[in-house]
């Protein structure tokens, strides 16, 4: 039986200067393809474009030639195998009814044939095709073959277009990719894409699976929209000499994409252009299908990961196609707002455009979901965590999430520098060094400071020294507005950068990496339930403490809160079990710990036993201050501390003088009056502080000083190894119990420190300024101005009654009793 569709099919392809066969698709596949060559069509991309072309936008304007080119494309598509029998059938009844629609009999049609072909410079004789127009006239006037008039009757029977793109759910998503070249079929073959693979290499230097998943991750995560967005925030809040300054500080080759920015703002353009990177992630993700890199599973995913982010952000298909022409505008540097319309005039109005189909549901939810798994999943490795992180403030590492790749050798050395340089970390120290960077106890400090403030609890900025500074002050005070949000963020991401620059080194033990890694997401997982909480925290408490020196990061956060694709978004976001990179010393041991004070720099951390390179200086200043030379001698030494000290050779050789003035002023006469040795001028010196009664050292308990001598040398005893972790604790208690006994308050405590300080300091010329910066820094730390300084202000004095609010989060220490859960 004959088919009519077919035969009448069959009919056109004579105009073509095709031999009749009843059977359009009969060619044989070889010579179907070069025939396909020779018209100018290397791939089933091409194809797409042709037939959507064939159509124009519709109505009485389509091209008869491009409909009759369209009919022989259909055919040799179907013979070389490029198109199955179903869409062959389909693409040639929606060309049969659009013929038919606008032209009322063959002749008409023939008509506006040979009216196409004469506007192309067709002259009659130049091939066949009067010829046949004439035979296919002859056999509709003798009422042979298909008619006209038969083609209308199965027409109308036939009245239900058939769907011209893949039918098939998850291909929905390939509809996306028509801005690149519609997808007639799936799955992905290789003659969907000519020359892909020299494509891939020269503009995207993707060489293979593992290059290809990188680039897709990066599309998604960050793109080329981000450093756009920006520049863009920054310029919008310019002047307009400002931004001229900005414009003329880009490279050269560099200043076409300022200009198209500037343009853009001053016009009033919307500043969006992130489908400029979704929908180059599809069409990458249908390239890796094409090289058979992806599965059909994979590639798909990767697509519906960017439908996902596009339905997210686009509410049609003008308003994606816009904001992409805005990004190619940006990416080459000039601007192509003027050629919108004809750029995407087919895809947004013609009659089979893949996008007919509204953007919004194109997918089902079903299919979205899945590929937000699968997209998890190619991020769960914990140094994906780190990498989100680090590239806040690294913007490249975003480049390389996914499959690990290979770090070039300056990397190596840059981070091995860096290491080096900025926080004095070599790789013979071992990956258990970096935990002196994880400080949990700045984090409680921050949070405590955070909620008395937010009760108007903080410390008097006057203090017995002096008051504290008002830049500082505003600091501390400003902190209230870091209440609500867990500061662990504001260290952990630092931490996080310093692990990714021990990563890069490749020196440091990688599994051991990978295992901080891992404790560190589980951290961040157990102070933040989701993303956005943790980036409203990091941005907050960036904007309360920024780093001296450093430009802030508060836009750059702000930027990855909102933006949808961004990889925080999209890592393993699961509590797990509890583990933290570093240890995390009780409330008791920090707040002995801090009974250091000024004489160091706060101990954020517990101390482990260092380097050998690091154990060199604190051996010389153990050395050079104490004249210790071992651990026995040391341990003897805080014994003395804490039994008895300096304090008690103040009561035994000097508090007996302030009895007797006349005595006191004989023994400084004497001393003054002749030669004095070392020993005897350091004598003289206290006699003369007690006469003054300097700094009141006759009047103040100086308990304080040994404590905190005690304190320190403990600390530097255990990064010597020359005392165990129990051994270590128990000085701290001791010494937790010692200052309990003496002071009732961090006030009473700094005074007996300072005393302590001023009065057993040795003859130096720099003592005015020596003690002028202890008192300076005892302000601060009793006022916590600035917020840093020290620890004393967020902590309760040992044995003191509590004062302080209760943080609204678990992010404390333990031991904390006012916790809230």
């Amino acid at each position: 039986m004959i088919d009519p569709l077919n035969a009448w099919w069959a009919q056109q392809l004579v105009l073509c200067d095709w031999a009749f066969d009843p059977d359009p698709l009969s060619v044989e596949p070889q010579a179907a393809l070069m025939r396909l060559h020779g018209l100018g069509v290397a791939d089933r991309g091409e194809l797409g474009w042709r037939l959507v072309e064939s159509f124009g936008v519709g109505g009485s304007m389509a091209d008869p030639a491009r409909l009759l080119a369209a009919l022989e494309l259909v055919a040799l598509a179907g013979a070389a195998g490029w198109l199955d029998e179903r869409a062959g059938r389909a693409w040639a009844h929606r060309l049969a009814a659009e013929i038919s629609a606008h032209h009322r009999d063959l002749d008409a049609w023939l008509s506006a044939l040979r009216r196409a072909r004469s506007a192309e410079g067709w002259v009659r004789g130049d091939d066949g095709f009067f010829e046949a127009c004439e035979a296919l006239a002859a056999l509709e006037h003798d009422g042979d073959g298909i008619t006209w008039e038969r083609l209308g009757e199965w027409l109308a029977i036939h009245d239900t277009l058939p769907p011209l793109w893949p039918v098939e759910e998850e291909a929905q998503v390939w509809r996306l990719r028509a801005g690149f070249a519609p997808v007639i079929s799936v799955p992905a073959i290789e003659e969907d894409w000519s020359g892909l693979a020299g494509w891939l290499g020269e503009a995207w230097q993707i060489h293979h699976r593992d290059d290809l998943i990188r680039s897709l991750l990066w599309l998604g995560g960050q793109g080329d929209r981000q450093g756009w967005d920006l520049d863009a925030t920054r310029l919008l809040e310019s002047d307009p000499a400002s931004r001229y300054a900005w414009l003329h500080k880009l490279e050269e080759e560099d200043q076409r994409y300022g200009r198209v920015l500037l343009e853009f703002i001053e016009h009033g353009e919307p500043l969006e252009w992130a489908a400029w990177d979704w929908l180059r992630l599809i069409d990458l993700a249908w390239a890796g299908a094409c090289m058979g890199w992806l599965s059909g599973r994979e590639a798909a995913d990767f697509a519906l990961h960017g439908a996902d982010l596009v339905m997210h952000r686009y509410s049609d298909w003008a308003a994606l196609a816009r904001a992409y022409q805005r990004g190619r505008s940006l990416f080459e540097g000039r601007n192509l707002l003027s050629t919108f319309e004809a750029d995407w005039r087919l895809l947004l109005q013609s009659p089979v455009s893949p996008w007919r189909p509204a953007l919004q549901g194109l997918v089902g939810q079903e299919s979205l979901e899945r590929s937000r798994q699968a997209i998890r999943a190619w991020r769960a490795d914990p140094r994906h965590w780190v990498l989100a992180l680090a590239a806040v403030r690294e913007p490249e590492l975003a480049a390389r999430q996914g499959p690990a790749g290979p770090v070039s050798t300056a990397r190596r050395d840059d981070a091995l520098q860096y290491l080096a340089e900025t926080l004095d970390l070599h790789p013979d120290e071992g990956i258990s060094a970096l935990s002196r960077y994880w400080l949990p106890a700045q984090a409680h400090h921050l949070n405590q400071l955070a909620a008395d403030a937010a009760h108007g609890a903080l410390p008097p900025a006057e203090t017995s020294f002096g008051h504290a500074d008002p830049a500082g002050l505003a600091s501390r005070d400003a902190l209230r507005r870091g209440s609500r949000h867990a500061a662990t963020i504001h260290m952990a991401e630092k931490y996080a950068f310093y692990l990714q620059m021990a990563m890069d080194c490749e020196a440091f033990d990688a599994e051991g990496l990978a295992a901080l890694a891992d404790a560190l997401r589980a951290s961040l997982c157990r102070f933040y339930p989701d993303p956005r909480r943790l980036l409203e925290a990091w941005a907050t408490w960036e904007g309360l403490l920024p780093e001296e020196e450093q430009p802030s990061l508060v836009v750059e956060i702000r930027w990855h809160e909102e933006d949808p694709g961004s990889l925080f978004h999209w890592l393993d976001w699961r509590a797990g079990e509890w583990q933290e990179p570093g240890p995390r010393p009780s409330l008791n041991l920090f707040t002995a710990m801090a009974l250091v004070g000024p004489l160091n720099s706060p101990a954020w951390s517990l101390p482990h036993p260092e380097s050998e390179r690091e154990r060199v200086s604190i051996r010389e200043w153990i050395d050079g201050h104490y004249g210790l030379q071992g651990a026995e001698e040391l341990g003897e030494f805080l014994e003395f501390l804490l039994e008895s000290g300096d304090r008690q050779e103040y009561l035994i050789n000097y508090a007996p003088y302030t009895l007797n003035a006349a005595r006191l002023g004989s023994e400084i006469a004497t001393l003054e009056s002749g030669e004095c040795s070392d020993e005897e001028r350091t004598h003289l010196l206290r006699l003369q502080r007690v006469r003054d009664n300097e700094d009141g050292c006759n009047e103040t308990d100086m308990a304080a000083w040994d404590v905190a001598q005690a304190v320190d040398l403990a600390i530097a005893a255990r990064q010597l190894g020359w005392l165990e972790e129990r051994a270590f604790v128990a000085v701290l208690e001791r010494a937790h119990g010692l200052a309990a006994a003496h002071y009732s308050g961090w006030e009473a405590y700094a005074r007996g420190l300072y005393a302590g300080f001023s009065f057993f300091m040795g003859e130096t010329p720099e003592r005015e300024s020596f003690v002028a910066g202890f008192r300076q820094a005892l302000v601060a730390w009793l006022s916590a101005a600035p917020p840093l300084a020290g620890p004393w202000a967020s902590l309760e004095f040992p044995g003191a009654r509590p004062r302080h609010w209760a943080p609204m989060h678990i992010d404390t220490l333990p031991g904390d009793s006012r916790t809230l859960h």
